[in-house]
């Protein structure tokens, strides 16, 4: 798996769940939406999957995997930099950008 070297290694004392299984379950459930109680038994037990990712969302480690595969990725040429989607969920437009005001109207 490309991310294992950035995954947290296991701990000692319990047997350590399969990384790539709990980052399957954290990515199917965020892709789905179900709550974390409803997450598929083959990721293995919700509560696990969820720590893993609360203490990966607090260390930061989630940026650090993304920036890697996008170097990766860039690296081996699978990027198009050419291509840019702008979400207005994360840009905002002036205030004078929102329409006309009142009475300004064409018609």
């Amino acid at each position: 798996m490309l991310i294992e070297p950035l995954l947290a290694p296991g701990r000692m004392g319990r047997p350590v769940r399969d990384r790539c299984q709990v980052v399957n379950g954290i990515l199917w459930k965020l892709f789905t939406g179900v709550a974390w109680r409803d997450l598929a038994e083959c990721f293995g037990r919700w509560k696990t999957v969820y720590e893993r990712f609360r203490l990966w969302s607090a260390d930061g480690r989630w940026d650090g995997l993304l920036a890697h595969v996008q170097q990766y990725s860039d690296a081996v040429g699978a990027v198009d930099w050419a291509i840019v989607c702008v979400d207005s969920t994360t840009v905002r437009a002036h205030q004078h950008e929102a329409g006309p005001e009142r009475g300004e109207l064409a018609g």
